[in-house]
């Protein structure tokens, strides 16, 4: 299995499309909206999918609620944004606690109905006066402990639903002041100042899977971002969080990975593994693109493969009994809840 998780843009393979899965064997697919049109024909991709790499591939998606949603109404339901989570443990602890493994058990469920067994959430970003809005409502809280908390009852929601969680974006988007989808954005604080964004990482450091951030930090490597950083890999994600998971990349095709280098897809991919992560991801939904990024990929093996497999046993276990029209009906009262 080739160290690649490629998106896909379409809601059904074609020819030339189906013929490179099968010879390139990627670990992994991303689903994008364009490919997420009904329940039942998002099943047959999937299976498709799998049925062309040869392998019970895991299949992704961002689906974190809010605005990072890639199945969307009438078809599906609509989930909150990770603030509101927030918002319900403002109003009482242990309610929003409930709220927000409940809202992502609900997310599971749906996923797991429809064949997808991978959801890249939750983010654990803690955002910063002044930062840039990529993140904003998307991150549960400013508060790294409360980030923590509701990182962790999240998780375990997607888990209970035999869903793969991937923690994001190590080791810390927050502070960016642009958005590493336009920019190649550059965090100038201390060392000591960067504790305070890698803290719920640290504490979700069991997690399955992480994803990097396409961000240079100054105090560790003033030169390469994180993604393309063996210091920052080796010494901050894996040494100082203790991150022991499956690290994958952000996407190849991010302006901030095109401003760190001259070199195109496949120079990108061989930079991210040989930097220390495990799975790079290449998301335009193009053909060539994939074909230029799978060049500078190699398959799986040794630790990436043991942690590969790892990430793989949380996506393929069956999920735990769950009445989902109960779940809704709690869901919806926790969250419209005003105890105080």
């Amino acid at each position: 299995m080739l160290s690649i998780a490629l998106g896909v843009r379409q809601a059904k393979l074609d020819a030339e499309m189906r013929a490179f899965f099968q010879d390139a064997r990627p670990w992994a697919f991303i689903l994008f909206r364009e490919a997420c049109v009904s329940r039942v024909q998002v099943q047959a991709l999937c299976n498709e999918l799998r049925e062309a790499a040869g392998h019970d591939a895991i299949v992704w998606i961002d689906q974190e609620g809010g605005r990072v949603a890639r199945l969307k109404a009438p078809e599906w339901p609509t989930w909150p944004a990770a603030a509101k989570y927030g918002e319900a443990f403002a109003r009482d602890n242990v309610t929003g606690i409930e709220a927000t493994y409940l809202g992502h058990r609900l997310i599971a469920h749906e996923l797991k109905s429809i064949g997808v067994d991978g959801d890249y959430a939750p983010v654990l970003d803690v955002p910063v006066e002044g930062s840039d809005k990529i993140v904003g409502d998307r991150a549960f809280s400013a508060e790294p402990k409360l980030v923590a908390t509701l990182a962790r009852a999240a998780l375990e929601g997607l888990h209970d639903g035999g869903v793969a969680g991937c923690i994001k974006h190590m080791p810390g988007h927050g502070r960016a002041t642009a958005d590493s989808h336009l920019a190649l954005p550059r965090v100038s604080v201390s060392e000591a100042e960067l504790i305070n964004d890698i803290y719920p990482f640290t504490r979700l450091a069991d997690a399955e899977a992480a994803m990097t951030a396409h961000i240079i930090y100054e105090a560790w490597d003033p030169d390469r971002p994180a993604t393309c950083s063996p210091k920052v890999i080796d010494e901050i994600i894996r040494a100082t969080i203790g991150f022991e998971g499956l690290l994958m990349s952000d996407d190849l095709d991010m302006h901030a990975l095109q401003f760190a280098m001259n070199g195109g897809l496949q120079q990108r991919a061989e930079t991210a593994l040989k930097a220390g992560c495990d799975v790079v991801l290449q998301c335009s939904g193009k053909l060539a693109d994939m074909q230029e990024a799978a060049k500078g990929c190699a398959n799986l093996t040794g630790p990436s493969m043991v942690r590969a497999r790892a990430v793989e046993s949380f996506a393929k276990r069956p999920a735990r009994e769950f009445d989902a029209d109960a779940g809704w009906a709690r869901f919806n009262l926790l969250m419209n809840s005003q105890t105080s």
